[in-house]
Order: C-alpha cells, then sequence, then structure tokens
C-alpha cells in the first residue's frame, strides 16, 4: 500500500510538470497557419458516454493503452493494435497464443496496478479498459481521454460490439460476429446430432489453491456453451444460486460435483500441483469422466475471461476435442 501511495503521489507531480513543459512549448513557438490547422486537427473529438462518465476520445485514435488483455483482445480483432496492456494476476496470459498479432505491445505489468510512469512515457490518446475504479479513472484521464466499460462475462458480445461502436469499427464488429456465429452453429449442428443429452464441465486450478472450482452457465466458457447447446451437469446448475455468478468453489470430497461427458481442466500458471493433487485422489480416480478419459487440460489465459479472439480459440478447442470424440 505505502508503494502504491508513493506511486501515486509521484504522477501527480509528473502530470503537471508534463502539462507545464507543453505548455512552454507552446508558448515560445511561433505561430503559423500550418501549426494551427495541426492544433485544430489534434482537438477533434467525440464525446463518448460510458459508465463513470464522459471522455472526448480522438475521431481515430492511433496510441491506444489497453487497461485489460480483454480489451486488448478486442482492438486487435478490429485492427487497432494497442500499444500497451496489462497482463492478468492470475489466470495466463492469451499474448502468447496470438502469435505475431500481439508482436510489439509493451507490458504494463499487472491488470489493476498497470506502470502509471510507463503509461505517461508513452503518450497514449486513449486509454480503454473493463471494470475501472472511480478513483483510476480519474488518474488515467489526467494522461488521456479514458473510456471504461462494465465486464459481464456472458455478455461479452455486448461489451466487443459497444467498444467497436466507440472506436467507430462497428462494420469490422458485425462481420467478425456473424464468421463466429457460422462456427458456433456448425458446432451446435454437430452435437444435435452425436452428443445429443451429453454434458460438459469446466474447472479451473489455481496455483497455491487448495480448492478448484467449477464455472457456471454465466461465466465466460459457460455462455459459449449455452450457445453451441451442450449443458452443464444439472447439479452444477442447482449449486448456482445468483444470477451471473460465475462459479462455484469445490472441495476435495466434493469432486463430483464435477462429474460430466466432457471436463475440460483450465490451468492457471503454476497450477500444475494442485491439480496433481486432485488427480491423485481416490474421488478423482471415480469419476465417470476420468475413467471415459475425456478430461481435457486447456490454458486458463483464454479459458476463463476473454472476447471474440479468446471465444474462437474455446471453439477450436470444442471442434479438436468433441468431434474427435
Amino acid at each position: 500500500m505505502k508503494h502504491f501511495l508513493i506511486r501515486y503521489i509521484k504522477l501527480f507531480i509528473l502530470i503537471p510538470l508534463t502539462l507545464v513543459l507543453v505548455n512552454s512549448c507552446y508558448i515560445n513557438s511561433p505561430e503559423n497557419p500550418d501549426l494551427i490547422t495541426t492544433r485544430i486537427k489534434t482537438s477533434e473529438c467525440r464525446v463518448i458516454k460510458h459508465p463513470l462518465g464522459e471522455s472526448c476520445i480522438p475521431v481515430k485514435p492511433q496510441r491506444v493503452i489497453a487497461l485489460d488483455e480483454t480489451s486488448m483482445e478486442v482492438l486487435l480483432a478490429l485492427n487497432l493494435k494497442p500499444i500497451a496492456t496489462a497482463q492478468p494476476n492470475i489466470t495466463g496470459s492469451i499474448i502468447p497464443n496470438l502469435g505475431k498479432k500481439a508482436e510489439g505491445i509493451v507490458s504494463l505489468g499487472k491488470d489493476g496496478q498497470p506502470n502509471i510512469e510507463k503509461m505517461v512515457q508513452l503518450n497514449p490518446d486513449l486509454i480503454l479498459g473493463f471494470s475501472v475504479s472511480t478513483e483510476q479513472y480519474k488518474l488515467f484521464s489526467q494522461i488521456a481521454p479514458t473510456v471504461t466499460l462494465d465486464y459481464i462475462q456472458n455478455g461479452w458480445k455486448d461489451a466487443f460490439s459497444r467498444i467497436a461502436e466507440i472506436t467507430e469499427k462497428s462494420e469490422k464488429a458485425q462481420k467478425l460476429l456473424e464468421q463466429y456465429q457460422q462456427r458456433v452453429q456448425e458446432l451446435r449442428t454437430f452435437i444435435n446430432h452425436n452428443l445429443k443429452e451429453k454434458t460438459i464441465s469446466v474447472s479451473r486450478f489455481y496455483a497455491g489453491n487448495q480448492f478448484t472450482e467449477f464455472r457456471t452457465k454465466y461465466s465466460f466458457p459457460g455462455s459459449l456453451f449455452t450457445e453451441v447447446g451442450i449443458p452443464l451437469p444439472e447439479m452444477q446448475n442447482q449449486l448456482t444460486t445468483y444470477e451471473n455468478q460465475p462459479l462455484v468453489s469445490v472441495s476435495l470430497e466434493r469432486l463430483e460435483l464435477l462429474d460430466a461427458d466432457f471436463l475440460f481442466v483450465a490451468l492457471d500458471p503454476g497450477a500444475e500441483d494442485s491439480f496433481q493433487k486432485y488427480q491423485n485422489s481416490p474421488l478423482w480416480q471415480k469419476l465417470n469422466v476420468v475413467k471415459n478419459q475425456r478430461v481435457y487440460t486447456v490454458d486458463s489465459g483464454y479459458w476463463i475471461f476473454g472476447n471474440i479472439l479468446s471465444a474462437n480459440a474455446i471453439l477450436d478447442d470444442l471442434f479438436k476435442y468433441l468431434i474427435r470424440k
């Protein structure tokens, strides 16, 4: 906490100083028509309403900072490569799965605590992210126009369309969603003909955590299962006690809650030991999904949270494992 406060204090000193220096440059520069025209162009912006207020953003932002990888993947999908982003605190990163598409994006550290000094140095013209606090919003807005959106896991399409609207890429987003729906329908058709009444389950293992969990129908992967028409086990639905509850914790003694026809295990970085502990349990060996050898380990970097690129990556896994079986 002390280190966090020190960084804030440094920022409040750094930003006004930077503004003073910039203003001094303008005052001392000779006026000419070209310079005035440039200023007018750079001052053009559009007012965007969002949960924390209104921000006037550039008409065509060129230096966008994504405050999290979920907003980063939306921008990448829309061909608006951000200059920097923050990595998830616990889950894996999707960046290794994106190849050249994500090359050159600067790391700002961990999600929720981005390197403020680096943000200032990068000179962004737009800062974009999900679930930004009021305090963070005030801070980031001193660096560049900032837009924040609420993150609802099973509402990722709405978030995708909203960011596309903000960045004036709605037509591109519509095409990507249509392509995604075509893939969903293809998989749904296969499931209806070949896997009727089969169930699917998703668990997540954390590094050093003695519990696991199952992801509900309100989670990011759960919403995809609903679309392709393969349900979660009924027992899991019964234990989902409130709307938009994305997960339910599962102790070693309640492993039967994970059982299904297919089980996808999303591993966080360093979670192999935690997963092994469960695998060594006699209760694990009694699961039907284990006996039938239909347990598949996947990357939490795109299976737990995400948007259009992660959704397509999950579909890749579903095509790979469900159709193969």
